[in-house]
């Protein structure tokens, strides 16, 4: 499994290109909603163009706000992307000063300036999580939820049924192995782990 990093916090780089200013500012985020908080935080009301991707696992979306398409969003979401990160959204804000750059040279400016941002910035590593359910009997329930700081697990929701109950966790996918043995062992082969779909 190949590790994926983002941003250990906010990050900003500001480069004067042709005269014109171009300001990145990029953040960790959690989900999409988070990434256009971001973006409508970071825009600056003032400037020629504020243009903005993001990447948060399969899901990405990006936005030249004006610029020629593909100038400006995809370049930036290139620099997210060509530096293996996740979950981070970038806004690139251009003060416009009066030279032309041409689409090349947007394309250079918007991604070069994101790129440069984002190697910059401090990056942390993301803990790949698996989704499971346990099902135990009663009396193994109580031990299982002492247990469950141990395996770094989160527990997203438990249902009681009529022989015992089901929890639905999060924990690093690493762990997981660790976990069904324990299951196994704690309940003598009567409970099972299985990733939720």
């Amino acid at each position: 499994m190949n590790a994926r990093y983002t941003l250990q916090g906010a990050a900003r780089l500001q480069q004067d290109i042709r005269k014109s200013r171009f300001l990145a500012q990029a953040a960790p985020v959690d989900d999409a909603a988070a990434a256009l908080a971001h973006v409508a935080r970071a825009s600056a009301a003032d400037a020629t163009h504020n243009c903005w991707a993001y990447r948060i696992g399969a899901s990405y979306r990006f936005s030249d706000d004006g610029e020629p398409g593909g100038s400006a969003g995809r370049p930036i979401l290139a620099a997210i992307e060509g530096q293996g990160l996740d979950r981070v959204a970038v806004v690139v804000t251009r003060w416009f000063g009066g030279i032309k750059l041409g689409v090349g040279g947007l394309v250079r400016a918007y991604g070069g300036c994101a790129a440069e941002c984002l190697r910059l910035a401090d990056k942390r590593a993301l803990v790949e999580l698996a989704r499971l359910r346990v099902r135990c009997d009663y009396a193994a329930a109580a031990t299982l939820h002492a247990k469950l700081r141990d395996f770094e697990a989160v527990r997203r929701a438990e249902v009681a049924h009529a022989d015992g109950a089901e929890l639905e966790l999060d924990l690093p996918a690493g762990r997981v192995a660790e976990l069904e043995a324990f299951v196994r062992d704690l309940t003598r082969g009567r409970g099972g782990v299985e990733v939720a779909a």
